[in-house]
């Protein structure tokens, strides 16, 4: 598992292709949140898709679907922007600054989704998606997936190795297990047939790598760090992350490209 953006991105695609049924993208929506609902930016847009405007009650997520393909969407692209890097987002505006401050969104022809989670727990809360109207932009080059899959690889070492030197096996009692349970909870997912096996195996190692660094980036138990260390190990990390956003990008553009060739063929 990887982002709500990442489920949405693979199995819209699939559904637009005819390679799965709307049920099925609804229930993989479901691994994130059991509710979902979908709210368009503004009244035009809403009047267009048929879906209700921001700031009233959300409409269920197979009205998005309804409406990306009355919308004419063939395929779907999962963007990861964060300060520095926000390749896939058309320039400045609403949308972007709204993925930007979540950290992704998807991408579909003239549309554009972003997830918010509301509620202190993503399994009991509910996922809103604010749907704007964005220019038909061109895919954003991804770094090759066997590029990603590599530099994911090295990540993997150096993130295994920054656990040692910052000490967090000693701090936490029990972090191996921790880390194992973490890494379960984000490796659940489930995606179509026809899924290339690469990508899955690329997803599954960026799970366990952003595992690592979310436990790498908290607080031992009863104390904090000072600010000025704290700097340091997120500077020192920073590069892995970006890794993790890379591989994960990388997996789901190939997916989403074996996706549309399996079902021309």
């Amino acid at each position: 598992m990887s982002s709500p953006s990442a489920t949405l991105a693979v199995w819209s695609s699939a559904w637009l292709s005819g390679a799965a049924a709307a049920d099925d993208v609804l229930d993989a929506l479901q691994d994130w949140a059991e509710f979902h609902e979908v709210v368009a930016a503004d009244e035009r847009l809403a009047s267009t898709l048929e879906i209700p405007v921001r700031g009233t009650a959300g409409g269920s997520p197979a009205a998005m679907l309804a409406a990306l393909r009355r919308s004419g969407a063939v395929t779907a692209e999962l963007v990861m922007p964060v300060p520095g890097d926000v390749r896939g987002l058309g320039g400045a505006g609403q949308f972007a600054a709204h993925a930007l401050r979540v950290g992704e969104a998807v991408v579909l022809n003239g549309l554009g989704a972003v997830p918010e989670k509301l509620g202190k727990k993503v399994d009991t809360g509910i996922i809103r998606w604010t749907v704007y109207e964005v220019e038909r932009l061109m895919p954003t080059p991804n770094v090759p997936i066997g590029e990603a899959e590599h530099e994911l690889t090295g990540a993997m070492r150096v993130a295994a190795g920054m656990l040692i030197e910052l000490g967090v096996a000693k701090q936490r009692a029990g972090v191996r297990e921790e880390l194992q349970a973490r890494i379960a909870e984000r490796t659940g997912a489930s995606w179509p047939a026809g899924m290339p096996q690469r990508a899955l195996r690329v997803l599954q190692r960026a799970a366990e790598v952003a595992a690592i660094l979310e436990l790498a980036m908290e607080d031992e138990p009863g104390g904090a760090l000072s600010a000025s260390a704290a700097h340091k190990r997120a500077e020192a990390l920073r590069p892995l992350f970006h890794a993790v956003r890379v591989a994960r990008c990388a997996a789901v553009a190939e997916a989403v490209r074996a996706l549309d060739v399996s079902d021309a063929h």
